[in-house]
């Protein structure tokens, strides 16, 4: 019987070729874009699952709130986790791990800069799963100046990967002795380290956030176990140094409504559900695994529409056949089962294209989404079965309505004739058509929502003029001829002006410290503040604009205690006239505090964002001081390249050996929103796969319309009616179903992009011209599939279509 279904079902899909072709490319377009987007949630959600104990390794982030300043960081305090496990049995294992990123290795009497380099606790592989190649990762971290590297560095810079016992010269100061060679770290972990040394001394202090600390709990301990263990631990000894320091409980502070909380973070979700300060790397966002797979079961709905469209528009056709087996005495169970078997054979043939269309599409998505992933994911143990299953799921989905609509028809009522009806009868159908264009408008809204957010940032006033400057990186290569290196620029035609400083506004992590409004260090005076440090030229050099006072300037030697503060942290320290108040911060000269060392204020800069737009701009207080990370040149030049390479002509004859490394600031700038950019890109995509779906949809519709209305078309002709007015009729009930889809998709567009929107402190207002540019963008791209078949319909001899009356 089985075998007689799909024989029936292969003869109606050849017979019907246009038909067919059209469910076919429809249903694999939908199965192409849902295989891709799962391809992605998948890779999304699998980072750091590759530890062998990834369910119990938790990372310890701050969140401290000082007298209205907040900070949360991916940090902590460096005794924090050591303490852990010797005060709780329920800890297995800890490690420390202090990241330093670029480090300098010699190659061939050159310097390479290279990146991804950390500092671990000997315990790193105790923790982490990572393959130890060469070496034993017991003690590859014991001993002093070892170094554990990673595949890829060991055929860099050997060739080969049995290395263990050679050394690298690493950051023009240390003979680095290799003891292990890894596996290079899984694409999908928040961390990659290149470069692996261990850790120096130990930071006792418990007021200093500076260290990523991992913890591996025993089998069974839960979160809240863990929270509770790192709740006593800060409230025995983080709450006795602010005793001895600031004179002040933890529980006086959380009278005031301060806090300092130390949250347990499990590894799995520190991928998706963490964007906190001193991230190792940059995270995705759990919002955005939410979104692609909602657009991914909508575009697959928009495909199964169209089956369920284009079947019941043929139901005049196949009405007799219908009838004819239900004479014969066929049930009305054997034809649901007939017509199911046949969707679900489309439905098969529609996932081996689109395996192909996803195969195809793959590398051009990798570039979209900024993944490495691979086909054969598809394949894997359960996902497979998945792909399986799906075939089943959307085949019935897809064939229900048809299956069951058609097995109903009355022998009697179909053998005379009754059953022929025109587009207008469905309300189903023009429902789903609806459903169809409410989708796609919505994600044309949403494409064009994403693109004007985008717009504004890049073009909107932060606070400093980004355009025309380039950053020369790692300047601390120069060492004392950093100053000849720059007073050399200037001399320079092009170069206007140049600062020595690592903290620039396009940076991603800043130092944030307590300042206090007294001497005596009173915890309820304290405010934390981001600090940049500076040289007197940074202030002309981007261009920010003074709001009260002066500048810093060689001519006053007493700015080596002065600060410039920005308008946000003069509101937040409540200064009416800020040049007569004084700063103090402690004194760490010596390892402890040492009394206090007083600031005074000498200006006051006007806001400037130095940090992401989803966030409002901090207070920042700026003190004039060596800081050699950076130097930012502005540049008037119409010859960029030549002007480059004179500066590394310039950087070549000073620091010899050294590498040359440079951005633009614009660009810096537009990295900070990498994650965006990708998501406005992959918007367009899906919905231009969404549109093209609903357009072959569209497509059949209208075709099977005027087939059905073939009569009356000739009629109207042998009337007198033009051409212009056929297509009018024709398609003026398809313009009326996506006026109501815009109806719908307007206010289910604003709602989301506007929750999209409040992740940004400074954001458009979503215009009324999007909408109507979305609706007419849908009825145009509708009118113009309509029109085509539409005009076929309406240029034909009308004696063919009139004949067998």
């Amino acid at each position: 019987m089985f075998k007689n279904y799909v024989k029936v079902a292969l003869r109606n899909l050849w017979k019907n070729k246009a038909f067919s072709a059209i469910n076919i490319i429809g249903l694999a377009a939908g199965l192409a874009v849902c295989l891709l987007i799962v391809l992605y949630v998948v890779d999304e959600l699998s980072y750091d699952k590759y530890n062998k104990n990834a369910a119990r390794i938790y990372r310890l982030d701050a969140d401290i709130y000082f007298n209205n300043t907040q900070a949360i960081f991916a940090v902590a305090p460096d005794p924090l986790a050591p303490a852990l496990k010797r005060d709780f049995p329920d800890i297995e294992e800890i490690t420390r791990v202090n990241y330093q990123n670029d480090v300098l290795v010699k190659k061939d009497n050159q310097n390479v800069k290279d990146h991804h380099a950390a500092f671990a606790d000997s315990t790193f592989f105790k923790v982490f799963t990572v393959q130890m190649l060469q070496g034993n990762p017991a003690t590859a971290l014991t001993e002093p100046n070892s170094i554990v590297i990673d595949e890829t560095t060991a055929r860099k810079y050997f060739n080969s990967t049995n290395v263990v016992g050679k050394t690298l010269y690493i950051d023009n100061s240390t003979n680095c002795k290799i003891t292990g060679v890894i596996k290079d770290i899984p694409r999908q972990s928040h961390f990659h380290f290149s470069f692996i040394r261990p850790r120096g001394k130990d930071n006792d202090s418990w007021l200093s956030n500076n260290t990523y600390n991992y913890v591996l709990v025993k089998p069974g301990v839960t979160k809240q176990k863990l929270q509770s263990e790192v709740n006593a631990t800060i409230n025995n000894y983080l709450g006795k140094e602010l005793q001895e320091q600031l004179h002040a409980s933890l529980t006086d502070m959380e009278k005031k409504g301060n806090h300092f909380i130390y949250h347990a973070t499990p590894l799995t979700d520190i991928h998706l559900h963490s964007d906190k300060q001193y991230e190792i790397e940059a995270n995705g966002n759990i919002t955005y695994v939410y979104i692609f797979s909602v657009i991914a079961i909508f575009i697959l709905l928009i495909a199964c529409v169209n089956f369920m469209n284009l079947s019941t528009a043929r139901s005049a056709n196949r009405a007799k056949e219908v009838g004819i087996r239900k004479v014969a005495g066929s049930l009305r169970s054997h034809l649901i089962i007939q017509f199911l078997t046949e969707s679900v054979l489309l439905s098969f043939f529609s996932m081996l294209i689109a395996i192909a269309i996803a195969a195809s599409l793959l590398p051009l998505f990798n570039q979209l989404a900024n993944k490495e992933m691979h086909v054969s994911t598809l394949f894997s143990t359960w996902l497979f079965p998945v792909m399986i299953v799906l075939v089943f799921v959307v085949g019935c989905i897809a064939g229900s309505y048809p299956a069951f609509y058609l097995s109903s028809f009355q022998p009697i009522q179909v053998l005379k004739g009754k059953i022929a009806k025109g587009f207008k009868s469905s309300w189903l159908r023009s429902g789903l058509v609806v459903f169809q264009f409410s989708i796609s408008i919505i994600l044309i809204i949403g494409t064009i929502v994403i693109y004007n957010q985008l717009d504004y940032i890049r073009s909107r006033k932060i606070g400093y003029n980004r355009d025309q400057v380039l950053v020369l990186h790692n300047a601390w290569y120069l060492d004392k001829q950093i100053h000849s290196f720059r007073n050399e620029l200037l001399n320079l035609p092009g170069v206007t002006n140049a600062t020595i400083s690592g903290d620039l506004p396009t940076g991603i992590n800043f130092d944030n410290e307590g300042w206090f409004r007294d001497a005596t260090f009173d915890a309820s005076r304290v405010v934390v503040l981001t600090n940049f440090y500076v040289d007197e030229n940074y202030i002309p050099t981007l261009g920010m604009q003074m709001a009260q006072g002066r500048n810093f300037s060689k001519d006053f030697p007493s700015d080596s205690t002065g600060v410039i503060l920005n308008e946000a942290a003069v509101k937040v320290l409540g200064f009416k006239d800020p040049f007569k108040e004084i700063l103090y911060r402690p004194d760490f000269s010596n390892g402890n505090i040492n009394g206090a060392i007083a600031y005074h204020v000498v200006g006051v800069v006007k806001d400037f964002n130095f940090s992401s737009m989803h966030s409002n701009v901090g207070p920042l207080i700026i003190q004039l001081s060596e800081n050699w990370g950076s130097i930012a040149v502005r540049i008037n030049s119409k010859n960029i390249p030549s002007l480059i390479n004179s500066i590394q002509a310039k950087w070549n004859s000073m620091a010899p050996g050294q590498p040359f490394n440079y951005t633009f600031m614009d660009a810096d700038f537009n990295n900070i929103y990498t994650a965006e950019q990708q998501t406005g890109k992959l918007f367009i995509t899906f919905a231009v796969f969404a549109i093209f779906i609903g357009c072959l949809g569209l497509f059949g519709l209208v075709t099977y319309a005027a087939e059905q209305r073939t009569k009356e078309i000739g009629v109207r002709k042998v009337l007198g009616a033009s051409v212009s007015g056929i297509v009018a009729m024709l398609s003026k009930d398809f313009a009326k179903l996506v006026l109501i889809a815009s109806l719908i998709a307007f206010p289910v567009a604003w709602w989301a992009m506007n929750k999209w929107l409040q992740s940004f402190a400074y954001r458009i207002n979503i215009s009324w011209w999007v909408f109507v540019v979305a609706g007419i963008a849908a009825i145009a791209i509708a009118l113009i599939t309509v029109s085509f078949q539409a005009i076929k319909a309406a240029v034909a001899n009308p004696v063919k279509s009139l004949r067998t009356e």
